[in-house]
């Protein structure tokens, strides 16, 4: 399954060096409908990411009922993303 979406930037204050883009409630619901053969445990989802021209590979987690898509602190030097800033995303999950 292929999705792109726009979303802007959050901080998640936890020991990882990520901001978070939340997937939008339209793409997630499309995620939700097939998160079981794509999970590989407690709702994590491996995905295939491209955000400008850094492509990247990450699970989504998930979050009050949607997604947030993880960027690495590498992806947010490559891009130039911080919090708050408003990006495009395009995701790839395999189902199984």
């Amino acid at each position: 399954m292929d999705l792109s979406f726009t979303a802007i930037t959050v901080e998640w204050r936890g020991p990882a060096p990520f901001v978070f883009a939340a997937v939008p409630d339209e793409e997630a619901d499309a995620i939700a409908a097939i998160a079981r053969s794509a999970t590989y445990g407690w709702g994590c989802i491996p995905v295939s990411v491209r955000i400008g021209g850094t492509d990247f590979t990450t699970s989504l987690f998930p979050r009050d009922g949607g997604y947030l898509v993880p960027v690495k602190a590498a992806v947010q030097r490559a891009e130039q993303v911080g919090v708050g800033d408003r990006i495009e995303v395009a995701l790839r999950l395999d189902v199984r």
